[in-house]
């Protein structure tokens, strides 16, 4: 049986007259997608929009879930109570159930965004009380995130399905760990690099670090992110290359 992978990307963040992206070209490339709930960015006719376009796709839809933080695209750590933070996963999954439904589709998993899926690698209470906001919601609801992460332990504690994810365009830190946007270097750039690059992590389960480490990774869904500069090329190029080398494209759910 040939190896398979899924490839996800953040999808429905406009808002409003912001638009950001092309998720209707990015739909189709991707198996999976990480909309927007509201509180990062998606605006509700966004949201029911991307929603009806996954669906008459065959593209499965993710929750993705963040700190209450429009103005900074929800790249900025927030020092919220757990239980604060508890509820407004729960919300925000809530929102984009109801979405979902009544665009003919359903939310299959969860994934963090920006700065709450960076804090929750390593800060535990904020990673129980996401995982606790999962489980809340529906025990079945699979969640991506880094395999190294506190967060896969406190979802494990709950018996969430973890579901390993690496990331195409993103640089890694000798920890597995992924080096800050705000460092030279960490965002790549080159459609064609990129995609070598993935299919390297695919087939062997490792990548090489900003100080020229290989350090091993695990891979069952890739994240191409939809609002980079050459998004669609980036996306198209990685899926390219994996069917290329004879690995298949799958929805992880």
């Amino acid at each position: 049986m040939a190896e398979s992978v899924d490839l996800n990307a953040d999808l429905g963040e406009g808002f409003g007259a912001w638009e950001l992206g092309d998720d209707e070209a990015m739909l189709g490339v991707v198996t999976s997608a990480n909309v927007a709930c509201g509180f990062h960015a998606g605006d509700p006719a966004l949201l029911l929009r991307t929603c009806r376009q996954a669906a008459a796709r065959g593209v499965r839809v993710g929750a993705q879930v963040s700190y209450r933080d429009l103005a900074g695209f929800g790249r900025r750590f927030i020092d919220v109570t757990p239980e604060d933070l508890t509820a407004e996963v729960i919300y925000q999954i809530g929102a984009l159930q109801a979405i979902a439904r009544a665009a003919g589709t359903t939310v299959a998993y969860v994934k963090p965004h920006g700065a709450l899926y960076n804090t929750i690698v390593s800060h535990r209470e904020q990673a129980a009380a996401v995982a606790a906001a999962v489980h809340g919601v529906d025990a079945g609801l699979p969640v991506l995130g880094l395999s190294s992460s506190v967060f896969f332990e406190e979802a494990g504690k709950r018996g969430l399905r973890t579901v390993a994810e690496a990331f195409a365009d993103r640089a890694y830190q000798p920890d597995g760990t992924l080096v800050s946007r705000r460092e030279p270097g960490a965002v790549l750039h080159d459609p064609v690099e990129i995609a070598e690059r993935v299919v390297g992590m695919v087939t062997t389960r490792q990548t090489t670090a900003v100080d020229g480490s290989v350090i091993p990774v695990t891979v069952e869904s890739v994240c191409v992110h939809g609002d980079s500069p050459g998004a669609v090329d980036i996306a198209t190029a990685v899926r390219e290359h994996l069917l290329a080398g004879g690995i298949q494209l799958s929805p992880f759910t």
